[in-house]
């Protein structure tokens, strides 16, 4: 994981990226859109418990698609309380190539240019009005220890664990436990022991359930 390389990508039937460092795709190849909706919004009781100021940290901001479902969901939900969303990337998509594996998602069509005109202005910080994108650039592993972010929720959502363990580590996950408030989330779609024995040393307790799709497993956690 070098600083601020550039994602490099081919496409599956034209629309799906697959990260050739990492030989795993962006998204579910059944539903990525109902993939995200499942695991990190529902995995996170997201949005009903956005009701006042409220902090999302996210490990691998990838194509952009779960900070959109969010702010739909949000949208949709109604949500008075303002979100700040903390993603970190090592490897960040070109905005061109992000608006090309957005384009699968028309239940996003209203926002995802949006964030595309924001990014392309350049620049870390993106403010939408109810919700502000703070995008951490590097080896995260190197980046949350100088963070001083206290999440409500996290979406873990690096590469398989299987193809990118740095993103999984124990050492990675007990910096996400120190950054996350008493009470806080966690949600992933892997359900790997070392990763689930990582965040209870972290300080969570953590509950395997059901997965997406083709998926047996996913974890949910609460920080103790």
């Amino acid at each position: 994981m070098n600083d601020q390389q550039q994602a490099q990508l081919e496409w599956r039937d034209g629309k799906i990226p697959i990260s050739t460092q990492f030989d795993d795709p962006y998204f579910s190849l059944d539903n990525g859109l109902a993939e995200t909706r499942y695991v990190f919004l529902e995995g996170n009781d997201l949005p009903k418990r956005i009701t006042g100021p409220f902090a999302v940290g996210e490990l691998g901001f990838g194509t952009g698609l779960n900070f959109l479902t969010l702010w739909k969901a949000m949208n949709d939900h109604g949500c008075t309380g303002r979100v700040t969303f903390t993603t970190f990337e090592a490897f960040p998509m070109s905005a061109e190539a992000m608006r090309k594996a957005l384009d699968a998602f028309p239940e996003v069509a209203e926002l995802a240019p949006l964030l595309i005109a924001s990014l392309e202005k350049g620049g870390q910080v993106h403010d939408f009005g109810i919700i502000r994108l703070d995008i951490v650039l590097g080896d995260v592993r190197k980046t949350l220890p100088k963070s001083d972010l206290a999440a409500d929720a996290w979406f873990l959502d690096g590469f398989s664990p299987a193809k990118n363990p740095e993103m999984w580590g124990a050492d990675l996950m007990a910096e996400v436990g120190r950054h996350t408030k008493t009470g806080g989330t966690a949600a992933t779609y892997t359900a790997a022991g070392h990763v689930r024995r990582s965040l209870e040393e972290a300080g969570f307790e953590v509950e395997r359930t059901a997965g997406f799709g083709r998926k047996r497993h996913m974890t949910r956690a609460r920080k103790l």
